[in-house]
């Protein structure tokens, strides 16, 4: 898996600048330049880049960014191993954290373990699929997205890149630290539905999985069985 992605989008996101300082250890005060200088030195944290035409939908790494079966986010998962302020020449930081949180893409070896044993990791995947247009669609609100929502949204042929925005976004699940089980995501037969009646090759959806808590196992078996054949990515 990796941490982040940037797509250029055809639908128009409504995105707001960060200004905390980095890094973001749980427990340690304000070690950022402009705290100890001027405001002149405050970072600027962007998600657009060339006048609009790109969006980064990646989430920032924090300690209650929400993790896959975890009651209290991520944690700590940041520190200091070397500090200038202790004497060191330099600043080194070390991180330690589950890969199943935050913006990720899924590896084909997640849910196959032939293809893990392989490699076919994260490296193996086609990045001119996971760059490029992509259309933002809005899922309705009252049902996982199954066959029947997946016809319903008549997703033009062509389109190979896709962000389903649904009641996720919506309950802002993604700002939670505690890990929620009823969040939306597509069933066995929506999976198949896109697999077998679209051109889409990239999958994105607004939590940490891209299958419904109670058919997670056989929708990421339908996603991810053809190795090259379709990217998925979560938590935009």
């Amino acid at each position: 898996m990796i941490s982040f992605l940037l797509l250029l989008l055809l639908s128009p996101i409504s995105t707001t600048a960060s200004t905390a300082a980095y890094p973001t250890v749980p427990g340690t005060a304000d070690t950022s330049a402009s705290a100890s200088l001027n405001d002149n030195l405050t970072p600027i944290r962007r998600e657009l880049y060339g006048d609009g035409r790109i969006f980064d939908i990646s989430h920032r790494y924090t300690s209650n960014l929400p993790a896959y079966r975890s009651d209290n986010g991520l944690g700590q998962f940041l520190q200091l191993a070397a500090s200038m302020k202790n004497g060191s020449f330099a600043n080194i930081s070390e991180m330690k954290f589950s890969v199943h949180t935050g913006t990720h893409v899924d590896a084909p070896g997640h849910f196959f373990d032939h293809y893990f044993d392989a490699g076919f990791d994260v490296d193996t995947l086609d990045l001119e699929v996971l760059n490029g247009p992509g259309l933002l669609i809005d899922v309705p609100r009252d049902s996982n997205i199954t066959a029947e929502v997946m016809k319903s949204l008549n997703i033009p042929k062509g389109v190979t890149r896709v962000l389903f925005r649904t009641l996720n976004t919506d309950r802002r699940l993604m700002f939670k630290s505690k890990f929620d089980t009823s969040f939306v995501g597509f069933t066995e037969d929506g999976a198949k539905w896109l697999v077998q009646n679209t051109d889409i090759k990239l999958v994105g959806i607004d939590y940490l999985s891209v299958g419904a808590w109670s058919e997670m196992v056989s929708t990421h078996l339908v996603f991810l069985e053809s190795k090259e054949a379709l990217i998925k990515f979560q938590a935009f």
